[in-house]
């Protein structure tokens, strides 16, 4: 049974329908589910109530190979529900999620459907006026990993921004969050803003893409901040602390459970001279440089090479050595197979920093390093010899703010 109901009185633009409320949609909306049960149920698997939102109004959609209702692509669901999808908005990866990182994604036509795709990355970030006419809601639906360098989000708030400017509503489809279930590292200080860093929130922010969503509407985050008439579609029977493995990879080096749990400690070695396995068969599930060879603990090898999703790799061809991480983490209690990382880890970091012992360690060409951490402060304790407890310590006060702003924002509880 579904309900909508406001989501806080200071913002009333924003809805959020989700069970378990008190006053009662129209009938319609009842035959979403015929009766509650333990199964996860996704935003994007609500038909009923997905198309008694978007009935007789022209739809956009935000979406690439993760928006899926089961076995079939979103648009196609949509469409063959009688709702009128006439635009497809792509995000980085491209629609069908096979372009490498940063590379760029050209506008072009879905040979199924015959829809336009418009790429919204690279120099397109945010749809323009006229890529958005006649467009009455924007559904953003994009499976996302809950890193805030992960794009998904910062496409998310262009479409926003853009949304309200055009006086377009928007309906945001939730999935779970894999990393959800902590929040950890630094804060994204002032000055170091960028499309891989929006936002002032920890490198692990721990919430959905449907309560980031509501966080940068109601935080006013938007330009001049204006906000959106935003609805989210939350998920059902949803615990942010349940294990989730994503049906479909959300990008070409993210290919497993354990990549997506390493991905925010090891997405900080992308500001490195080292390589996290891109162009290998386990990206994100090893790091390593042809100068840790011999050192101790870095005995795992791996040689990147040109392939998919990685057509130019760090350190192409050359034998690297480093470590191989793919079953760190804590077991399932529920013995499932998956593992639990419960932290972001630096300690990877200190070490290679400590074996190498290189100046050039760092990219600090365009202050990549710190453009990712969202701070220099994170590369100087580390180049100053100081130990993770000490870094983690200075992360405490700015996450303890964060988290009492993010506690009104979440849909699904601690």
């Amino acid at each position: 049974m579904f309900f909508i109901v406001s989501c806080q009185s200071n913002l009333p633009a924003q809805e959020i329908i989700t069970p378990n409320q008190v006053e009662k949609s129209e009938d319609t909306l009842k035959k979403a589910i015929d009766q509650q049960s333990e199964k996860l149920v996704v935003g994007a698997e609500q038909i009923d109530l997905i198309k008694t939102l978007l009935a007789n109004k022209k739809v956009g959609i935000v979406g690439n190979q993760t928006s899926r209702v089961g076995e079939t692509h979103l648009v196609d669901r949509l469409i063959s529900s009688g709702i009128n999808v006439v635009k497809v908005y792509s995000p980085e990866h491209g629609f069908r999620g096979d372009a490498d990182a940063g590379e760029h994604v050209a506008t072009d036509k879905d040979p199924k459907t015959g829809l336009t795709i418009v790429s919204i990355y690279g120099s397109n970030k945010k749809p323009s006026a006229a890529q958005l006419e006649g467009i009455e809601v924007l559904v953003f639906d994009l499976q996302d990993v809950g890193a805030r360098f992960y794009t998904y989000i910062s496409t998310l708030h262009y479409i926003i921004e853009a949304a309200a400017e055009n006086n377009i509503e928007v309906v945001v489809l939730d999935r779970p969050n894999p990393n959800g279930h902590y929040v950890d590292g630094p804060i994204r200080k002032k000055g170091y803003e960028s499309f891989v860093g929006m936002h002032p929130i920890p490198i692990v922010h721990g919430m959905t893409v449907g309560e980031i969503a509501k966080m940068i509407n109601g935080e006013k985050w938007l330009k001049n901040e204006i906000q959106a008439k935003l609805t989210v579609v939350s998920c059902l029977n949803y615990d942010r602390n349940m294990p989730y493995s994503l049906p479909v990879s959300p990008s070409p080096n993210l290919r497993s459970d354990a990549a997506i749990q390493l991905y925010p400690g090891l997405c900080l070695f992308e500001g490195t001279i080292l390589s996290v396995g891109r162009g290998t068969e386990t990206p994100f599930e090893v790091f390593g440089h042809p100068d840790l060879k011999g050192k101790e603990g870095f005995t795992y090898s791996f040689t990147p090479v040109p392939s998919y999703g990685a057509k130019d790799p760090k350190l192409k061809n050359q034998v690297c050595y480093g470590m191989d991480l793919h079953d760190h983490g804590t077991p399932d209690k529920n013995d499932t197979g998956n593992r639990k990382i419960n932290q972001l880890e630096i300690q990877w970091l200190i070490m290679a920093y400590k074996a190498m012992g290189s100046e050039g360690f760092f990219i600090t060409k365009n202050r990549w390093f710190d453009i990712l951490a969202g701070t220099d402060e994170l590369r100087k304790d580390i180049i100053g010899g100081k130990s993770e407890a000490e870094i983690r310590e200075s992360w405490k006060v700015g996450l303890e703010e964060f988290k009492g702003v993010r506690e009104g924002y979440l849909i699904y509880g601690e």
